[in-house]
């Protein structure tokens, strides 16, 4: 039987999630962002409509902006829309920003946005991962490990 979830995950709604994002990256770390954004953007994602598959984050000017998320125009607004695929700032404490800078600058690293979701107070936020890329290989070797750690799993219970 699966626990219950907590009041906050409870809270938590899910706007899109990047699947293929520990898939393609071995993330190290995570970090929760806030995200500027206009209003007809916050209607569109109440919605639940965005797509972070393709996006990811980079630094410029100082700021860390979120680049390739796609949240579709909102139809009810008309001529007063946002752009669809535009850069977003993305809001953090200044020792974040500047952890996640020197993480991506110096080690190789690449920011991944993992989750973009409504937190218990209704405020958009995106789970970022500090997280460095995989080879092919290498992705083949987690899916082979996860299995025989799926398959061992069985075997003990069935035994036990």
């Amino acid at each position: 039987m699966a626990p219950k979830p907590s009041a906050r995950e409870k809270a938590r709604k899910l706007i899109a999630e990047n699947r293929q994002a520990r898939r393609n990256y071995e993330i190290e770390d995570t970090y929760e962002a806030g995200i500027s954004l206009l209003g007809t953007e916050v209607k569109s994602l109440r919605a639940g409509r965005a797509n972070i598959a393709e996006s990811y984050a980079r630094e410029e000017d100082g700021e860390i902006v979120l680049v390739n998320a796609t949240i579709p125009v909102y139809p009810p607004a008309a001529q007063f829309n946002h752009e669809p695929g535009r850069k977003r700032k993305l809001l953090l404490k200044k020792k974040e920003m500047a952890r996640l800078i020197l993480g991506v600058d110096k080690e190789g690293r690449t920011l991944v946005p993992l989750k973009m979701y409504f937190n218990d107070r209704g405020l958009a936020k995106v789970e970022l991962g500090l997280g460095r890329g995989r080879k092919a290989i290498d992705k083949r070797d987690v899916e082979k490990q996860r299995d025989w750690n799926r398959q061992k799993g069985r075997l003990l219970r069935d035994r036990g």
